[in-house]
């Protein structure tokens, strides 16, 4: 494991930064507003210390991006088989989980593997940006499942409990119940 990645024994961490593009609205609507979209989670040491919003990467001219540095991947041991479901999924993905800041633009506040923690801030309104894994991260997050994770068995079926020989009533042949003396 490298310096980059954190771990204990029930969770372990991953630095990143969230790209945020700004997106032109295609109307016609002079009065438009531009929104903002995560669109790339990066990963490394290097974007462990938080900065004060979105650094500008691209300014000027086409959509312009911004860096939110200072975020966290954390995995808990816990929920290993959700990870595994995201990575054996179509499109295994980063979820980036967004608010409303101080300027009414949506601002990253939570970046996570868990399909089912970010289907609840979906519940709850917030908005969620779903982005490629990095590689490197999905190599740490596969080896955090193989470590973790212990596939359920599958259940079992039931064998039916035959319930008519003890009950007071017998059914014929013809469907008429008859007391049982």
């Amino acid at each position: 494991m490298s310096d980059e990645q954190k771990s204990t024994a029930n969770r372990a961490t991953f630095p990143v930064g969230v790209l945020m593009e700004q997106q032109r609205s295609s109307g016609v609507n002079r009065w438009s507003v531009p929104t903002w979209e995560a669109v790339a989670v990066i990963a490394g040491e290097h974007l462990a210390a938080a900065g004060d919003g979105g650094s500008p990467v691209r300014d000027g001219e086409g959509n312009p991006q911004r860096l939110w540095p200072g975020f966290e991947v954390t995995l808990f041991r816990d929920s290993a088989d959700a990870y595994w479901y995201n990575l054996v999924g179509k499109h295994p993905s980063l979820f980036v989980i967004c608010r409303a800041g101080e300027t009414g633009d949506l601002e990253p506040f939570l970046v996570t593997a868990n399909y089912d923690e970010a289907g609840a801030y979906m519940e709850a309104d917030d908005t969620v940006y779903a982005v490629p894994i990095p590689p490197e991260i999905y190599r740490w997050l596969e080896r955090f499942v193989i470590e973790h994770n212990v596939p359920q068995e599958p259940e079992k079926k039931r064998r039916r409990v035959k319930w008519a020989g003890d009950s007071a009533f017998e059914r014929r042949p013809g469907g008429d119940p008859q007391r049982r003396h």
